[in-house]
C-alpha cells in the first residue's frame, strides 16, 4: 500500500465511440432531459398557481416533481457535455458530491411513492424523508470514500456511483458492500412491499366497480406501477450486477432506465393525464394570458 498511487481523480464512462453515436446518445438524453424539465416545472407550477390543487395528494406530487428535476439534472447534463468534448475527468470531490446526491434523490424517490397513496400524510412525512435521506446519503458516501483507491481510476459508469467505486478500491469492501446491499434490501424491499399492499387492496377494491369504471382504473395503475417496477429493478441491476461486468452500452442503458425514464414518466402518468390537473393547466394559462 505505501508504494501505491492513489487516485486523485476519476475517468467517466463516454458514449460509444464514433461521432455519429455520441450525436445520437446526445440528442436523446438531452430531449429526454428537457422534457422532464418542462414536464415537471409544469406540474410545480400549476399545482403552486392554483389553489384547488393545494391538498395533500398534490402536495407531495409536486415534491416529487422537485425531487425528479434534481435526480435527473445530478447525473444528464454532466454526462452529455463530457462525452462531446472529450473531458471524462471529475474529480474525488466532485465524485463524492455526486455519489451523495444520487444515493439521497434515489432514496428519497421511492419513500415518494407509498406517500402519494397515502395523502393524509403530509408535511411531517416530507421532511422525515429529506432527513432520513441525508443520514443515508451520508453514511455511505462516507463509508465509500473512507477506502482507498489505488487501482484504476476508470469508473465504468456516465457518473460515479458506488458499485463502480467499489471495484476500483484496493482496500477491503467486505463490510461496505454488507452495509450496502442490506440498507437497499430495507429501503427499497421495504417500499416496495408497502406499493405491492397497497395496490393489492387497491385491485381487490376496484374488482367491486362496473365493468367500464374497473378499466379505467387499471389503466391508470398498471402505469404507475411500470414506472415504479423500472425504477426498483434496473437500479437492483446495476447496484448487485458482478464486479467483471463491464459492458459501455449496457452501463448507459441501465443508467438511463434508472435516472431517466422514472423523472421522464412520472409528470405523465401521475399528473398529466389527471382530469383535475388537465383543467388546472387550462385555469392557469387563462390567469397568465389574462395579466397580459
Amino acid at each position: 500500500m505505501a508504494n501505491s498511487t492513489m487516485v486523485t481523480e476519476f475517468l467517466l464512462l463516454s458514449f460509444p465511440d464514433g461521432w455519429n453515436m455520441r450525436v445520437l446518445y446526445f440528442t436523446v438524453f438531452t430531449v429526454t432531459y428537457l422534457g422532464t424539465m418542462l414536464g415537471n416545472l409544469l406540474i410545480i407550477t400549476v399545482t403552486t398557481a392554483d389553489q384547488n390543487l393545494h391538498t395533500p395528494m398534490y402536495f407531495f406530487l409536486r415534491n416529487l416533481s422537485i425531487l425528479d428535476m434534481c435526480y435527473i439534472s445530478i447525473t444528464v447534463p454532466n454526462a452529455c457535455v463530457n462525452s462531446l468534448t472529450g473531458n471524462q475527468v471529475i474529480s474525488v470531490g466532485g465524485c463524492a458530491t455526486q455519489i451523495f446526491l444520487v444515493i439521497f434523490c434515489a432514496y428519497v424517490e421511492p419513500l415518494q411513492y407509498p406517500i402519494i397513496m397515502n395523502p393524509q400524510f403530509c408535511v411531517h412525512m416530507t421532511l422525515a424523508s429529506l432527513l432520513s435521506g441525508l443520514v443515508y446519503a451520508g453514511v455511505h458516501t462516507g463509508n465509500t470514500f473512507q477506502l482507498s483507491f489505488c487501482h484504476s481510476n476508470v469508473v465504468h459508469q456516465l457518473f460515479c456511483d458506488l458499485p463502480s467505486l467499489l471495484r476500483l478500491s484496493c482496500s477491503d469492501t467486505t463490510s461496505n458492500m454488507v452495509l450496502h446491499i442490506v440498507s437497499a434490501v430495507v429501503v427499497s424491499g421495504g417500499c416496495f412491499t408497502f406499493i405491492t399492499m397497497s395496490y393489492i387492496h387497491i385491485f381487490s377494491a376496484m374488482l367491486k366497480f362496473p365493468t367500464r369504471e374497473t378499466g379505467k382504473a387499471f389503466s391508470t395503475c398498471i402505469p404507475h406501477i411500470l414506472v415504479v417496477s423500472v425504477f426498483f429493478i434496473s437500479g437492483t441491476v446495476v447496484y448487485m450486477r458482478p464486479s467483471a461486468t463491464s459492458d459501455t452500452l449496457q452501463s448507459i442503458i441501465l443508467s438511463a432506465f434508472y435516472t431517466m425514464v422514472p423523472p421522464f414518466l412520472n409528470p405523465l402518468l401521475y399528473s398529466l393525464r389527471n382530469k383535475q390537473v388537465k383543467e388546472a393547466v387550462r385555469r392557469v394559462k387563462q390567469m397568465f394570458s389574462g395579466k397580459r
